[in-house]
């Protein structure tokens, strides 16, 4: 077995083998790429400059339930590890069990959230017994690929950004123990804010804390030196650029203006990982949230989008920015570049239009597509055993007829409300009376409320974020008891049945389109005339769109997932629009009007 030389602190610097070393880094995410695309995006990152990538790994995406953790295909984190050591990458792990990255509930599981009396993110022994199984499973794949191994691993954090959660210190070091108990030698490492709380509740005595920032590098280092005084100054999250909220702008940073902020950085003597390298997407349900209420219940629930290009310089299909092209000039100035042409742009469709015809209403396909649970009162998706996709509940009202008040109670995150089958109402989780007004039949009415959740919570102290219908219904002043309950995750949609006869008033429709390509090629699919969407290619769940709200026009669909011939689209369309739909195929994205990011 050959080994690597390790980096390692001394004072000010970092060494590798007795040499002074400078770690220029970017962050890029794996789930969130097309894994035939992972050396693509890597290469990309290693043109810029870079010696090192610094990666997530979302605990999540690997085991979604509690059945063991996939390491396989999509799952193979080493095999990314492995891709970056070819490129002759460095390697930054941040196994988490907490990753923040606007990505679903932070990166944990939402089967914990089945358990209302577990506390995430501290000393709770049901908590930390889930953590270590997790670690069981993950941290002997990444002892494997340390520099002391023969691999590109240099350095491991413990947790992540704890210091703007909490202050457990016996958490933390459970966590640390933990990594080294399970093989990891290599440096250790937190990041929070520069802040003094987040620095004192984050840290851990002998581990090597760095701090995250987007500008004024000279503060951020100043704050930092303050509590560690006689360390490498690093910035282990640059946001050079920001995320998107639903209802937002697409946030875009100006690239003279990071660029500058970045030679700030490395001309302090830093060293620095810049958040994102190359952001990716959020296919299928992965997009997380953000909350600036005082409780989980107040206003204040912001959804992020399906594109996660954040802005960085490698773009979300793989476009060289101009941000690209200034962040390596900068990096030029402190580090070796990298010899050879520039990575071209990936190929791109010809612009098309194609027709999708309605061929499916959701609500003729309930029984094929998922079985009811019986249920006294509305559940949430946790309690249901599922935690992701759509959940619908229906209730047999009896009567007597005449005017009343439907109250539904905890909407997490959109409500339409149908009796007999007509649309009466549609709930959103901010709003403040959630309310519908209704006018029971003689005889009794067939109440289903159908709820689309969108992130949870990914940051901040609110992340028991669950979904569905969280609390209860009532009629006038009466509780509704007596629910079937379905869970529709969407994720096989092989059983729908596209010749329904069966006439509904409203109600989400699914919308077919067939699509031949001389070959496969980068896609963008916008669906004009829709509201809110959920899109497949090829059975593959590329995101959602919500029209109205915005700021993201069009959804990416990566060449991998593109076949020449018989290319079938699929479009949920949520608000109920049975006329026909196009899909636009473009080849350029369009992520909206934009805005500067916040200052951070």
């Amino acid at each position: 077995m050959s080994t690597r030389p390790a980096l390692t602190v001394d004072g000010h610097r970092f060494l590798r083998g007795g040499r002074e070393h400078r770690v220029v880094s970017a962050a890029v995410h794996y789930f969130r790429i097309h894994p035939d695309l992972w050396y693509d995006r890597l290469a990309r990152l290693r043109a810029m400059g870079c010696n090192t990538v610094e990666i997530y790994i979302a605990w999540n995406f690997h085991q979604p339930t509690a059945d063991p953790a996939r390491f396989d295909g999509w799952y193979d984190v080493a095999a990314f590890i492995r891709q970056a050591d070819a490129l002759g990458l460095d390697v930054i792990a941040r196994p988490g069990p907490y990753i923040c990255a606007e990505w679903d509930l932070g990166g944990l599981p939402a089967w914990l959230l089945a358990d209302e009396s577990l506390h995430l993110r501290t000393a709770d022994p049901a908590y930390l017994a889930a953590v270590d199984q997790w670690f069981d499973q993950l941290i002997p794949v990444l002892a494997e690929l340390q520099v002391s191994q023969g691999g590109p691993i240099v350095a491991v954090q413990v947790e992540n950004e704890y210091g703007s959660y909490g202050n457990d210190a016996d958490y933390l070091e459970h966590l640390k123990t933990g990594l080294i108990a399970r093989g990891i030698d290599c440096l250790l490492f937190t990041s929070d804010g520069p802040e003094p709380r987040m620095l004192a509740g984050g840290t851990l005595p002998g581990v090597l804390a760095t701090v995250n920032f987007g500008s004024h590098p000279e503060e951020a280092f100043a704050e930092l030196a303050k509590f560690q005084p006689d360390s490498p100054l690093v910035c282990m999250e640059f946001w050079n650029g920001w995320f998107d909220h639903f209802g937002d702008a697409h946030h875009v940073r100006d690239a003279a203006d990071a660029a500058e902020t970045l030679d700030k950085i490395l001309a302090a003597g830093g060293s620095v990982n810049i958040y994102m390298g190359h952001g990716g997407t959020n296919f299928g349900w992965w997009a997380g949230a953000n909350h600036t209420g005082e409780t989980l219940a107040d206003p204040g629930y912001m959804p992020t989008v399906t594109s996660y290009d954040y802005d960085a310089p490698i773009g979300e299909a793989g476009e060289l920015t101009e941000k690209f092209h200034r962040f390596r000039e900068v990096i030029g100035r402190y580090v070796p570049l990298p010899e050879g042409e520039l990575p071209t742009q990936p190929r791109r469709v010809r612009p098309r239009t194609v027709a999708a015809a309605p061929v499916a209403a959701l609500r003729d396909n309930l029984d094929l597509l998922s079985t009811p649970l019986r249920r006294p009162a509305p559940e949430p998706l946790e309690k249901l055993g599922h935690y992701h996709g759509l959940v619908h509940y229906r209730h047999r009202i009896t009567g007597p007829g005449g005017p009343a008040t439907l109250t539904v109670d905890g909407v997490r995150d959109l409500a339409q409300v149908f009796l007999d089958g007509h649309l009466v109402g549609v709930l959103e989780r901010d709003n403040p009376a959630p309310t519908v007004e209704l006018v029971v039949p003689e005889g009794g009415a067939e109440l289903e409320i159908l709820v689309e959740p969108f992130g949870r919570v990914n940051y901040g102290p609110h992340l028991a974020d669950r979904k569905g219908l969280t609390a209860g219904v009532r009629l006038d002043h009466q509780h509704l008891f007596g629910w079937d309950v379905r869970v529709l995750p969407l994720d096989d949609l092989s059983a729908l049945s596209t010749t329904s006869a069966t006439e509904i008033v409203d109600g989400p429709v699914f919308h077919r389109a067939v699509v031949d390509l001389p070959e496969p090629a980068d896609a963008f699919l916008a669906i004009p005339g829709s509201d809110r969407t959920l899109v497949w290619l090829n059975g593959f769940l590329l995101g959602r769109l919500w029209t109205e709200k915005g700021p993201q026009v069009t959804l990416y669909a990566p060449a991998p997932l593109w076949r020449a011939a018989g290319n079938q689209i699929l479009v949920l369309d949520l608000g109920g629009t049975s006329a026909p739909l196009t899909v636009e195929l473009r080849d350029e994205p369009d992520l909206g009007p934009t805005a500067a990011p916040p200052q951070r």
